[in-house]
């Protein structure tokens, strides 16, 4: 490939326009180029560059937005040429993007010194390229007020609220808008055949988003940053951002869509709720930091979802008794229990269908009576995800059964191919 210096004078000329649009521009733009706007001569010499491996050309074929560069060039430098070549009158035209051969001896202005992410796009970086963070880093926003943070199955979004937006007394560098993040994973050390081999969970974030970010929030990020070998980005969350809709759901969705579809189903035939509620609180979601303290907190409100959800009225409209043959006072899911084999549910499969949320209960209760040392665990994350999809189940299972009530023949499972996602 030839040096910068081999290049033609006409070639020279259209390199420092490349360069300068994207310099100058807010999000690293590049240099659009078409028949109606340039000359054949200004075409050739983006020729003679893309030839030069000096710059990368971004058309329709390869992302809807050409004024973007989303990713490294998929296509060859011949491919690139050919479709320089062939613009027409009635082509909108391509997008002409410095490469980092381009852009390695320029020197930055003052402001991308202390922006890590900003720097990186300035050297080069695509604005759909990936970089990958310890899922810790997203604690100070989660436990901070002034932001809006929320935790989906497969990402999350967060910003400073417009309360805190507006105030004139929050400091400039806390500004941060609005950011759509992926989890990924790191499954290398996993296992399925051994208990303790661990799940990773990543936070991805693309570097068109972390340049939004003030250069004190860009550095905070940069001291999370993990290498990006062998982190993927989860599969519904990376195709959603490139425009396309989700072919399943993950468990917190599918926890709070059977809660509901239970609900529904009993008040069809009792007139009556079973769960006060089927919206999952906002801090409900996945463990950040796989350590005892977070486990608990999950547990705490996973229990308040199960178990100290059930409305006891609404069995009481189902004619449970509250107290067995010892005049006992039966618990909630020993009455829960007590309602199925009243309903034709044989006594063994009742039993199987409470178990995962007797374990809950269980787990909910240690560390209310016992002081506890907040320990690392790295096979937390695999066992949320294990008793999501165990609890899951026997909602499913709580679901079809109630289903098959006669008062329930007209109802409809909301989304019956949804792929179930365990992460």
């Amino acid at each position: 490939m030839a040096a910068k210096e081999d290049l033609s004078a006409s070639a020279r000329g259209m390199l420092k326009k490349v360069k300068r649009r994207y310099m100058e521009s807010r999000d690293f733009n590049g240099l659009h180029v078409s028949t109606t706007r340039n000359s054949r001569d200004e075409i050739e010499a983006a020729v003679e560059l893309a030839n030069a491996g000096l710059i990368e050309v971004v058309g329709p074929s390869d992302y809807m937005n050409i004024h973007i560069r989303p990713w490294p060039s998929r296509r060859t430098i011949a491919e690139q040429i050919k479709e320089l070549r062939e613009l027409s009158d009635d082509d909108y035209g391509v997008c002409l993007y410095p490469k980092v051969k381009a852009l390695k001896r320029m020197k930055l202005p003052v402001k991308f010194e202390d922006a890590p992410f900003a720097r990186a796009m300035a050297r080069g970086r695509s604005t759909l390229e990936l970089a990958f963070f310890s899922s810790d880093v997203l604690e100070g926003y989660r436990n901070d007020a002034r932001y809006r943070f929320g935790m989906g199955d497969f990402g999350i979004n967060f910003g400073l609220s417009d309360e805190a937006y507006d105030d004139k007394d929050q400091p400039k560098k806390d500004r941060v808008g609005l950011m759509h993040l992926g989890f990924a994973y790191d499954m290398r050390q996993y296992d399925p055949e051994v208990s303790d081999s661990p799940i990773v969970r990543r936070v991805a974030a693309f570097y068109g988003d972390l340049d939004d970010l003030t250069p004190e929030h860009q550095q905070r990020w940069a001291s999370f940053q993990v290498h990006e070998e062998g982190n993927t980005p989860h599969p519904v969350w990376y195709a959603s951002q490139m425009g396309h809709w989700p072919d399943g759901i993950g468990p917190f969705a599918r926890l709070a869509q059977e809660l509901k579809a239970i609900s529904d189903l009993f008040e069809n035939v009792w007139a009556t709720r079973l769960f006060r509620s089927h919206e999952l609180p906002d801090d409900f979601g996945w463990i950040l930091r796989a350590d005892q303290r977070e486990w608990d907190h999950f547990i705490h409100s996973f229990d308040k979802l199960l178990s100290d959800n059930i409305d006891g009225a609404a069995l009481d409209k189902a004619k449970v008794p509250r107290v067995n043959e010892k005049k006992e006072r039966l618990g909630t899911l020993s009455r829960l229990e007590l309602f199925m084999t009243m309903n034709h549910v044989k006594a063994d499969a009742a039993k199987w269908a409470l178990k995962p949320l007797r374990e809950v209960r269980m787990a909910r209760q240690k560390p209310a009576h016992a002081l506890r040392t907040n320990v690392t665990d790295r096979t937390f994350i695999r066992k949320q995800r294990d008793l999501l999809h165990e609890v899951n189940e026997v909602l499913i299972n709580i679901r079809q059964w109630l289903s098959s009530h006669p008062e329930n023949r007209d109802w409809k499972e909301p989304w019956p191919d949804a792929r179930d996602y365990p992460l």
